[in-house]
């Protein structure tokens, strides 16, 4: 390393350290510090390796931005572009792809091996929303006192619970004792992009609906909101549970 090379490193780490941070922005017009560049035009073509003072005065007559868009390559590949625009085109993209991003969602529910048939027909409702949201489900069957002695209880639960949705989702994880705990996962056999699709066609049907029935417009539009929101939920992986 030589000792010009060694010095920048030296400064930037120190700079770092002291609080400020390595800007992700390219080097535009004349921030660019080198002597030529590799210019690319405004639409694409290959302009050669020209000095960096005839290609900042071909920015100027094309009314637009020198932009560094290869920093590391010899000599820095530069493009002639409207960057202002680019970086709008450029935040709708990633704000559209996020939008999009179906990300892997990891619901548990809790139960207990002697659970109430009423609270077995509300988790289980729970697992169904969940399933048909797209998301997977870890199902927690929690023993205690003498009931550890008992996991065939546990293993009858998760078989019915698994067959009561089977419809909707698959077994991904068999039944396997975690200490006190006996643990499965559920798979839903939607994608999640597909429940996220089909909650958005919902969501435009009941507001249609509603518009065409005045009456019942704000319930059904907030009603539809709510729906979305539910299958939109998250946007990193998490885990939500209700113990019985």
């Amino acid at each position: 390393m030589s000792s010009e090379t060694y010095a920048a490193v030296r400064q930037t780490a120190v700079w770092c350290y002291r609080g400020g941070s390595i800007s992700a922005e390219p080097r535009i017009n004349d921030r660019i510090r080198v002597p030529e560049v590799r210019l690319v035009g405004p639409s694409g073509e290959q302009v050669g390796i020209v000095p960096l003072a005839k290609a900042l005065e071909l920015a100027q007559e094309y009314d637009l931005d020198l932009v560094e868009v290869a920093a590391n390559a010899r000599p820095p590949v530069c493009k002639l572009m409207d960057y202002g625009k680019f970086k709008y085109e450029s935040a709708m993209k990633a704000r559209e792809a996020r939008k999009n991003q179906a990300h892997t969602v990891i619901k548990e529910m809790k139960l207990r091996p002697k659970i109430d048939p009423h609270d077995y027909d509300t988790k289980k409702g729970h697992v169904v929303r969940f399933l048909k949201q797209g998301d997977k489900v870890k199902i927690t069957i929690m023993f205690r006192g003498r009931e550890q002695s008992r996991p065939e209880l546990g293993y009858r639960l998760l078989q019915r619970l698994a067959s009561d949705v089977e419809d909707l989702g698959f077994v991904e994880s068999n039944p396997k004792q975690d200490g006190r705990n006996m643990i499965m996962v559920l798979g839903p056999h939607k994608k999640k992009t597909e429940a996220m699709a089909e909650a958005r066609e919902a969501q435009a049907a009941r507001k249609a609906e509603a518009k065409a029935n005045p009456g019942r417009s704000q319930n059904a539009a907030e009603t539809a909101d709510a729906e979305t929101t539910d299958a939109e939920t998250a946007e990193a992986p998490a885990e939500a549970s209700a113990e019985a």
